[in-house]
């Protein structure tokens, strides 16, 4: 369908997390010298303007991103290290003092990902990828391909770098993405079983989530990781939820999300919000 754009969503509290956790991840596979092999398959811009009017006409950062920038030294200082990185990346990525841009996935992985990794993008949408190609001139480490990537992510694997992370967060125009992307997925780690995969899910339908939950369990797959964030309860209208499936997580994962996941939900959303941290599959 082609007409999703994550410039009304950027930095909203499905970011928060999704970031939050890929940025964990990419900092982990990079404390080894080895090479890292980074997979994205519905990349996006790699950037947003929070001034743009798309990012206006929703404001969801506000319930995201905003409710961290501003919090106070002290605050700060406190908060569970992947939320205190989380910010730090954001910060990074902003010029100023006050909070007007936020940085799509690719950004997190060009960041963090070193001279001798690379990486692999891909953005169907002909507006989407021309900004991409832009936020991205220049970095050797990168190519980018107008290309679908359901379908790339099983045909670039395994990577020669025998390490790999590969990040699935597709639009879910089409309700039938639930199950591409799982199936996808499962392929791949046929083809590349030591690697992380993480798949992003929003939660608007509960019954959608909990089959792509019954597909994993059922995949033979062993480690697998589900943690979620929300703003309210199932039954409240829209996207209350999102959550992350990781499959093969640093170990540290999932301590580090049980110390901020209660944190993040109390600071997006107060007493409404709320949080998961699963152990979907046993090692």
């Amino acid at each position: 369908m082609l007409s999703y754009l994550h410039s009304f969503h950027a930095g909203n509290f499905a970011d928060v997390l999704k970031h939050s956790i890929s940025a964990h991840i990419l900092n982990y596979l990079t404390e080894k010298p080895n090479p890292v092999f980074y997979l994205d398959t519905h990349s996006g811009t790699g950037a947003f303007s929070l001034k743009d009017k798309e990012a206006q006409k929703t404001q969801e950062y506000i319930n995201g991103i905003a409710k961290l920038w501003n919090l106070s030294e002290q605050e700060a200082n406190n908060l569970p290290g992947l939320v205190k990185t989380y910010i730090s990346l954001i910060k990074t990525f902003n010029t100023t003092e006050t909070l007007e841009t936020y940085p799509g996935s690719p950004w997190f992985a060009q960041h963090l990902l070193r001279e001798q990794d690379r990486m692999s993008l891909f953005e169907l949408h002909p507006r989407e990828f021309k900004s991409l190609l832009q936020n991205i001139r220049g970095d050797r480490r990168i190519k980018a391909f107008q290309k679908d990537g359901f379908h790339a992510c099983i045909s670039q694997l395994p990577p020669k770098e025998r390490r790999g992370y590969v990040l699935m967060d597709p639009p879910y125009e089409v309700k039938q993405d639930y199950k591409t992307a799982t199936d996808t997925l499962i392929q791949a780690h046929k083809k590349f079983a030591t690697g992380t995969y993480a798949l992003w899910y929003p939660v608007v339908d509960r019954y959608r989530i909990d089959e792509i939950e019954k597909a994993f369990i059922k995949s033979g797959i062993k480690n697998i990781q589900l943690f979620e964030l929300g703003i309210e309860k199932d039954k409240a209208p829209g996207m209350t939820s999102s959550g992350m499936i990781v499959i093969n997580p640093p170990w540290t994962l999932m301590k580090q999300a049980k110390e901020s996941l209660p944190l993040l939900a109390k600071q997006l959303a107060g007493s409404r919000g709320i949080y998961r941290c699963e152990q979907l599959v046993p090692e």
